[in-house]
């Protein structure tokens, strides 16, 4: 009996260690990143960066990289620090381009508007098409890489994982927007509506938006303290920790700290928000949080008013457009989704809403797609995408708006980072630029006549000054569409306007408005130029970013939509034109922008100063003191600015550059019957400034000169079609002993075999979509052997007599191995496994060499989720046909947990020899419950009912995320067979034929802090009757 378990255990090892080297191995399951297009970068120097561009984005990557300089000046004055290097900036001409970025792995979300990479501290983004907002987002992304600087490169004990998230990046956006922000005191304001004002540490448990609570904090330090407190928290908390930090600049407690932020915000915004409407009472709510989700935005009302599209995240896993009915809130169809369309990429939700054909009959609205954007449009009465269509030259488009006439759809298309006005002929897709020029020109929007278009733009009086960078705010302005003549109109002196509406007469212009620090909806009326309040909210009206559409008016019946953030969520109101007439006529009481009257009012009592400007308080983040080094340097646009624009372009030649040295391990083994043995391994990661081409050398070392060891794998992304290489040589040493007792005294032998493993393989990827690939692979592989025998005799008197020999091995072993698999992947992984969407692989393949014989793979699995709860379904075959019954290298396992056909409940490790027995006719003993889990051939079926236990208030039964639990019931099932030793189909626990082996059991996954997924099992598996059921532990996410 030991016997047979020790060649089995020798046998099995053998065959799991065949894996080999993985490097250049193509991943399972798996979205893909697309890289649709080949971009040609060149490289512009300024004196402080290096920027990376293409051709399109010439212009815009000129101001930016004065942008770059300018934003050093400030932050290295507000750090007292130097970069100690030149730093990469790379920009791309929009987000659609963004996301095909090589530089970072994985999917970037259309939320993501740039990152700071650690490895080689690059700066990544895409222009926005408004210069102000670009700008913001270079200065807040400059700002992490003046953290990364000094964390990274000074040697100053900054250690990283000592800053929470809302240090970071509340930092970086108190550093690039200063204390006045409506958007961001709209979140405050509601915080302290619902009387939910976080501490410090309520802000580390991951509950509150670090960005907009994090800057608020940060605003009241730099305000109390002075805005040199702010870079020094950053130092002090990264090197003793965020309270020690605390406590040496403000003499505070975190607990102290945040109670006097507290009073502050109940002090200062309390006043402003008494006698304003609740945002309960803002309208009829048609779409809430209770029935849709926490986020329901960007409004569009069809021109009766029947129904409205919106933007929601109801399925908890992405943001998809559905449509509703405008009273009852009834969903009528979800229009666009990645999960239920594979046309689609994603939708445009940040800066996009939909449009309405003026029949009502079709719906057109942006989606990301093959690289671009197109424009989808719905059939309301088949309930398809009847159309879709790219615009030439436009690779970016948002905020479509469809034409009375039927025949045109205005938008704002961004080329090159500059955003302008297109009208696009419905029936050819054909564009007309009516813009050309650098201003930002957004949310286009049609008079009821057809010939003029409202939309927001920084252009006019006050707007953005290109020579010194200074912005002008958003405003509004009217085109004749015919002569191409713009009127800029700008009700309010200060502050945004944005998000125009036409009435349904064409006399009047919806739209909202910052101007007194509140987000709310006003009336102009266009032959006048009176304004008319319409809202009049504590929080705000609001999307999800400070220029997000949330604004619908209908185009015949005048029934207007509108997304009111509140308790932390974003829901949609209406209001009836009988409504909506009678707030127009009581709010019109407010003067013309040029009589001034009431503004000065305002700034006498409502206001506080910044820079030359009076400001409302309500837009401000307490301590409204005003003054400090952040405010003056905002206010300073040419303090740093380069003179003139930089000239010397250089084309980008790649380059490999090193990114990371793995740690090295080293272990020493001294003394023993083995000897004196060393082990250890280290790896080398390069790549180039683009990402594409990359790099990686690692070297092992276990045991002697003979078993180092190593691999080297080249990996090109530099297009759609992406391929890789590897050279390696892996020796795998493994070692197995018993103990006799022999008539000289104790003996033990010991067998040491080494297999190596040679190999070089190619691998190519070929991405149809973010869900669908194509992959083949082959390689080359011989393995040699190697066995030796040392033997250890402990005679009677002490002495230990030791002897070593060589044992007859096998000859090496060649193969030439090739694959090719389609592979889906549109599943959503909740925290510990895929909880909506299916997977799906699809592999053939063949060996030749020592042996031959083909592959067919079939793995397919579904998620169906139903409120809190999913029920996963998979099945799975895997066949080694043509390979004979004692072909090692074509047989599979049921009972190995890193295989796909693992079967909870028969782990191969868990085996005792009682399972085992002889067969009553059989001289050789044998094993039936183990040896029915190995064959040539196996095929699985699975069922889980999966529940989220522990999560988060969106996906999780109880609101604790530090360890996210998910508990599910399961039965497992399955069957490995041969050529000549085929499955026998009946139920039976305890026959030695290949009969099925199920098992049934509950499980617990458990997400330890994003590190790993932990499974613990309670298993009975109904083959195994000595067993009975037990507990397994297991190291992997759910399948």
């Amino acid at each position: 009996m030991p016997h047979c378990r020790w060649a089995a255990s020798i046998a099995l090892l053998f065959v799991a260690l065949l894996g080999g080297a993985q490097g250049a191995s193509a991943q399972y399951f798996g979205r893909n990143k697309v890289q649709y297009d080949q971009f040609q970068f060149e490289v512009l120097p300024t004196n402080h960066f290096d920027l990376y561009f293409y051709e399109e984005t010439t212009t815009a990557a000129r101001d930016a990289a004065r942008m770059a300089d300018r934003w050093y000046a400030r932050h290295s004055t507000i750090f007292s620090h130097e970069l100690t290097a030149r730093r990469p900036l790379i920009f791309y001409a929009n987000d659609a381009d963004f996301q095909q970025t090589t530089v970072v792995g994985g999917a970037i979300g259309e939320g993501v508007g740039g990152l700071t990479e650690g490895l080689k501290q690059r700066v990544v983004m895409p222009f926005t098409g408004l210069y102000g907002e670009t700008d913001h987002v270079l200065g807040h992304e400059l700002v992490h890489s003046f953290q990364y600087d000094l964390a990274l490169s000074t040697g100053r004990g900054i250690q990283l994982r000592r800053l929470p998230l809302w240090v970071m990046e509340g930092m970086a956006e108190y550093l690039s927007l200063g204390a006045h922000h409506p958007h961001t005191a709209m979140w405050i304001r509601d915080a302290l509506v619902r009387d939910d004002l976080p501490t410090i540490r309520d802000l580390g448990r991951g509950r509150y938006f670090p960005y907009r609570f994090g800057q608020a904090y940060m605003a009241y330090l730099g305000g109390t303290y002075g805005d040199g407190a702010v870079a020094t928290l950053y130092q002090r908390a990264g090197q003793a920790g965020l309270e020690e930090g605390i406590e040496t600049i403000t003499g505070l407690s975190p607990d102290s700290l945040s109670a006097d932020w507290i009073q502050t915000v109940r002090d200062s915004y309390g006043p402003l928000v008494d006698g304003r409407t609740p945002a309960a009472d803002a309208g009829t709510p048609v779409l809430t949080p209770a029935s849709n989700g926490d986020i329901n935005v960007a409004p569009a009302l069809s021109p009766d008013g029947q129904y409205v599209a919106f933007l929601s995240s109801r399925s908890v896993f992405s943001i998809d457009l559905y449509v509703a009915d405008a009273e009852t809130g009834a969903i009528v169809e979800r229009l666009g989704s990645v999960n239920r369309d594979p046309h689609f990429d994603a939708i445009r939700f940040l800066e996009s809403a939909g449009t309405w054909s003026p029949d009502g009959r079709r719906f057109a609205f942006v989606a990301f797609a093959k690289g671009d954007n197109e424009l989808a449009i719905w059939n309301v009465q088949t309930g398809r995408i009847e159309r879709r269509f790219s615009v030439q030259g436009v690779t970016a488009m948002s905020q479509p708006a469809w034409s009375p006439d039927g025949e045109t759809i205005a938008l704002s298309g961004l080329r090159g980072g500059i955003s302008d006005l297109y009208a696009v002929d419905v029936a050819t897709g054909t564009a007309r630029q009516l813009t050309d020029d650098r201003y930002g020109d957004l949310q286009p929007t049609w008079a009821p006549d057809g010939d003029r278009l409202a939309f927001v733009t920084d252009r006019g009086p006050g707007g953005t000054d290109f020579s010194t960078l200074e912005y002008g705010a958003p405003r509004l302005a009217l085109m004749d569409v015919e002569s191409g003549a713009v009127e800029v109109r700008r009700p309010f002196p200060r502050g945004a306007q944005y998000n125009p509406q036409f009435a349904p007469d064409g006399a009047g212009l919806y739209f909202i408005s910052t101007h007194d620090g509140f987000k709310d909806v006003y009336h102009l009326d266009l032959a006048s130029g009176r304004t008319a309040r319409i809202t009049a909210l504590q929080t705000g009206v609001s999307g999800f970013t400070s220029l997000s559409p949330a604004l619908s008016v209908a185009a015949r019946s005048g029934r207007m939509a509108f997304s009111v953030f509140s308790d932390n969520a974003y829901s949609v109101m209406t209001l009836s034109p009988q409504e909506l007439a009678e707030r127009v006529r009581q709010g019109e009481t407010e003067a013309p922008a040029d009589s001034g009257s009431r503004l000065a009012a305002e700034a006498k009592r409502g206001t506080r100063r910044l820079g030359a400007e009076a400001v409302p308080r309500a837009g401000v983040l307490p301590p409204w003191t005003g003054g400090g080094l952040v405010e003056q340097s905002l206010q300073a646009p040419t303090a740093g600015l380069p003179e003139g624009e930089y000239e010397d372009v250089r084309p980008y030649r790649p380059r490999l550059q090193l990114d990371a040295i793995a740690p090295p391990s080293i272990g020493v083994a001294v003394g023993g019957g083995v000897g004196t043995r060393l082990g250890g391994s280290i790896g080398f990661y390069f790549s180039d400034m683009l990402g594409e081409h990359n790099l990686s050398v690692e070297a092992l070392a276990n045991g002697t000169f003979q078993d180092l060891g190593g691999q080297v794998t080249y990996v090109n992304r530099a297009q759609r079609f992406n391929y890789g290489a590897q050279v390696a040589h892996v020796p795998y040493l493994s070692r197995f002993g018993r103990v006799s007792r022999v008539s000289e005294g104790i003996l033990y032998q010991e067998i040491e075999q080494r297999i190596f493993e040679s190999q070089f393989s190619l691998l190519g990827t070929y991405p149809l979509r973010p869900t669908r690939r194509f992959e083949a692979q082959t390689s080359l592989t011989r393995y040699g052997f190697d066995l030796d025998e040392r033997t250890f005799l402990l005679q009677p008197n002490g002495i230990v007599r030791r002897t070593e020999r060589d044992l007859d091995t096998r000859d090496p072993l060649y193969l030439s191995q090739s694959a090719a698999a389609y592979v889906v992947d549109f599943s959503r992984f909740g925290f510990t496994s895929p909880v909506q969407g299916g997977r799906y692989r699809l592999q053939v393949g063949s060996t030749l060499g020592s042996t031959q014989y083909g592959t067919v793979l079939a793995d397919l699995r579904r998620y169906l989720r139903t409120g809190p709860i999913t029920v996963a379904g998979r099945l799975l075959h895997v066949g080694n046909y043509g390979a004979g019954d004692e072909d090692i290298f074509a047989q599979e396992y049921l009972g190995y947990s890193f295989q796909p056909s693992y079967l909870r409940g028969y782990s191969f490790y868990s085996f005792e020899s009682e399972e085992c027995f002889a067969e009553a006719d059989d001289t050789e003993q044998g094993c039936p419950p183990l040896d029915r889990l190995i064959g040539t051939r196996v095929a699985v079926a699975g069922l889980e009912v999966r529940v989220p236990v522990f999560g988060t208030e969106q996906f999780g039964l109880i609101n604790f995320p530090y360890l996210p639990t998910e508990l599910s019931a399961f039965v497992d099932s399955g069957v490995a067979w041969t050529a000549d030793d085929p499955p026998v189909w009946e139920w039976a626990t305890d026959a030695a034929e290949r009969v099925p082996v199920v098992s049934t059991g509950v499980s617990a996954r458990m997400n330890l802090f994003g590190a790993a997924v932990v499974e613990v099992f309670y298993a009975y598996p109904f083959q195994r009757p000595e067993k009975g059921g037990f507990v397994g532990v297991g190291l992997y996410p759910g399948w």
